[in-house]
């Protein structure tokens, strides 16, 4: 994944060819000549040709081993946003699979740490939606990432630090959880530099001072094993490695450790054939070489959560130096180097059965789930950052079930790890048999013993909101109060209101006070000022962090020369229409309100209105052909207005579902047997044979939201002979 020479084809190529592998060379050529041709003229900010970007995208792909469709997506990932060419030439010349590799990559495109929290979490959001719906695209993205952090001294001092800040927050964890160490450790590497440039100099110059000593001592250990495994191990191979930068950084700069500290900076990889190889390799070092107590961790009987194998131990030379010796087998090398790309490079892609697969992907489905109930904006953004947290520590259950969680996870988050209901009903832990308080924060290898209440209307209490790590545990916790404690949470949540509105000193006419509060609630989204209470009683809305905008109303109403009204306040923040389909239209009363055909956006879809000549305002999906990628510079800007879902709607929506399957006896009756077990209302189907001997299969339902959709879709891509699901309009 070095950086590219001159741009050409034949580079490419060459890449391609080292990997070994069958490749669509004539869809790759095709596409880096689109690539060249849509970007004529472009130059990046380093006055090179833009389209050495995608190209330089191209390559790290094709590095990893992807498949040809995901390098010809990595050429064409610029162009939708950039050129003239649309995504629906995209689908014309290339087809739909690498046209919805792009579109993803495009809608991901700004994600920024240093944004409005809004515009952040609604962008976390759709990679996660990308992710579950094609992890090629997060691997196009990654690698776009890596290659603007390699060029991004080009860009202004602020820019650099806002997008290093976020590829160390978002995209190396990311990065981590789908296991692809060399593009993780080189974000955080290049993170690092431009945040903390004496730091990552200081480090970078120690490392210097002992690369004599350390390839010496390297080259002794490895002649040390080879000497005494060659002969017992068939198949070995044995190399060294040294500790990323970042990772060095962490333990120096976080932990408080010297340089001299770090026992695993140096360390030596023996990769193997098979797992009992892996034992007996460990054995015969540790015969060899003094191990250091309490630094030894068998990742194969127990992976980490992005199925990272492999044994480590840290032993002591005869001449006292620490090292690490990392054992694995060579599958479980794979997998470790190129992660979930492995899949690609090794097993010519993946099959939508493989189990395996679908286990490394779980996690991103469980953070969309998490998601659902999250009100405040900034918790939807924190807990993301949790889940993606790089660290994970491994306990156990009596009956000896191994359970992952972040690290710094208390009691509470094993409990509710387990299962809802153990996790409502807890009401204490043991940690190696001994009583533990409920804030204790889990460690490897302890195993863990839920007390729990044999009553079953016991629930958990209000303060494990502020104990608990995982967004898993805090969305059960508050989904607990939401369900079984409403007039609990309105009164709690009216008295911390009451609380904080005079702590900072917000006193009104109770008249006033409530049309104050009235505009609080509308863009809360909440039905009523109950509702608003019960939201901020359940922890669904932090009254906290909604003060400094209320203190900023209530300025304007008090201390303003010119006195503002109360009402005309309140109606500045809801003149908007509100339709029965759920939709906001910002700006507008009283209008005709219609979703569009071209697109049929649904809840969850981003969306703005079309002003149409005598039929109101249409609704367009954001991303619809039919929408201006840049607004300002269309035709009658100023037709376009801003709309948005209200958070309220509980309506339903149809929605038309294109299915491509192979022309088999009974593919039909399978697709309409698993939208009825689905409880999905069926409108309409129509199927028909298209030229190639397969099927198409239009079926229109009745959805509630985009992840309402998703899940069908998901279920109807597992139906025996299906090849590809996607949405299409009505």
């Amino acid at each position: 994944m070095d950086t590219v020479r001159n741009g050409s084809l034949d580079e490419l190529l060459d890449i391609l060819k080292s990997q070994g592998g069958n490749y669509d060379i004539d869809l790759i050529t095709k596409a880096y000549n689109a690539c060249k041709r849509a970007h004529e003229g472009q130059v990046r900010l380093s006055g090179e040709p833009f389209y050495i970007h995608p190209f330089s995208v191209a390559c790290i792909i094709a590095g990893m081993g992807m498949d040809s469709e995901s390098i010809a997506a990595a050429l064409l990932h610029d162009t939708a946003e950039d050129t003239a060419m649309t995504i629906e030439d995209i689908r014309r010349e290339f087809g739909n699979s690498i046209m919805l590799m792009v579109d993803g990559v495009t809608k991901m495109g700004k994600l920024s740490v240093a944004s409005k929290e809004q515009q952040q979490a609604e962008n976390i959001r759709k990679m996660m939606l990308a992710m579950a719906e094609d992890i090629r695209v997060i691997i196009i993205k990654l690698a776009d990432r890596l290659h603007n952090m390699r060029t991004i001294d080009a860009q202004s001092p602020i820019k650099i630090l806002e997008k290093s800040l976020e590829t160390l927050e978002v995209y190396a964890p990311i990065a981590h959880r789908l296991g692809i160490r060399a593009v993780k450790e080189e974000l955080e590497d290049l993170s690092i530099k431009h945040l903390d440039p004496i730091g990552y100099n200081e480090i970078e110059q120690k490392l210097e001072q002992n690369r004599e000593y350390r390839a010496r001592i390297v080259e002794s250990i490895k002649q040390k094993l080879t000497d005494r495994l060659a002969g017992v191990i068939d198949n070995m191979q044995i190399e060294g490695r040294v500790k990323s930068i970042h990772g060095i950084y962490r333990k120096m700069f976080m932990q408080g450790k010297q340089f001299e500290e770090i026992y695993d900076i140096y360390a030596v990889r023996v990769i193997v054939n098979t797992i009992n190889d892996c034992y007996n390799v460990l054995g015969m070092v540790h015969e060899m070489f003094r191990p250091i107590p309490g630094r030894f961790k068998d990742y194969i009987s127990t992976p980490k959560a992005n199925m990272y194998q492999s044994l480590h131990t840290t032993v002591i030379t005869g001449d006292g130096a620490p090292f690490e010796v990392q054992i694995r087998t060579w599958d479980m090398h794979h997998t470790a180097e190129y992660g979930i790309a492995a899949h690609w490079k090794y097993k010519d892609g993946v099959s939508r059965s493989d189990e395996r697969f679908e286990k490394r992907l779980s996690w991103i489905r469980q953070m969309l789930e998490n998601q659902k109930e999250a009100d405040d904006v900034e918790e939807i953004v924190r807990t993301i950052k949790t889940d993606l947290a790089p660290d994970d520590v491994f306990c156990m259950t009596p009956k000896g079930d191994v359970i992952s969680l972040p690290a710094g996870s208390t009691v509470i988050d094993f409990a509710y790890a387990i299962h809802s209901a153990v996790g409502n009903r807890m009401t204490g832990a043991k940690v190696d048999g001994r009583i533990v308080p409920l804030d204790h924060k889990v460690q490897t290898g302890e195993v863990i013993e839920i007390i729990t209440s044999s009553q079953t209307d016991r629930g958990p209490n209000r303060d494990w909101l502020n104990i608990v790590k995982t967004s898993e545990a805090r969305t059960k916790i508050r989904g607990w109060f939401k369900k079984e404690r409403l007039a609990e949470n309105i009164e709690q949540g009216r008295a911390a209101v009451e609380h904080e509105l005079s702590r900072n000193g917000i006193r009104l006419p109770d008249e006033e006070m409530q049309q104050f509060l009235n505009q609080v609630v509308q863009h809360q989204h909440c039905n009523d000022i109950n509702d608003f209470y019960a939201k901020v009683g359940y922890g669904g809305i932090s009254i906290t962090r909604l003060m400094p905008r209320l203190k900023e109303d209530y300025n304007k109403i008090v201390h303003s020369g010119d006195k503002v009204d109360v009402q005309e306040l309140v109606s500045q923040r809801q003149r908007s229409t509100h339709t029965k389909e759920g939709i906001v239209v910002e700006g507008i009363d009283n209008c005709l309100v219609k979703l569009s055909r071209c697109c049929t956006p649904i809840p969850g879809d981003s969306i703005i209105g079309f002003i149409t000549r005598g039929h109101g305002v249409s609704i367009h999906k954001r991303d619809c052909v039919n929408v201006p990628h840049d607004l300002s510079s269309c035709e009658e800007p100023d037709r376009w207005v801003p709309a948005h879902w209200d958070a309220s709607n509980t309506g339903s929506f149809d929605s038309t579902i294109h299915i491509s399957a192979f022309n088999r006896d009974g593919v039909l009756a399978d697709v309409t047997v698993a939208i009825v077990n689905m409880r999905v209302p069926l409108h309409s189907v129509n199927a028909r044979e298209t030229k190639n001997g397969n099927c198409a299969i239009d079926v229109t339902v009745r959805v509630e939201s985009v992840e309402h959709l998703q899940s069908i879709v998901t279920k109807l891509s597992k139906i025996n002979g299906v090849f590809s699901v996607d949405r299409g309009a009505l």
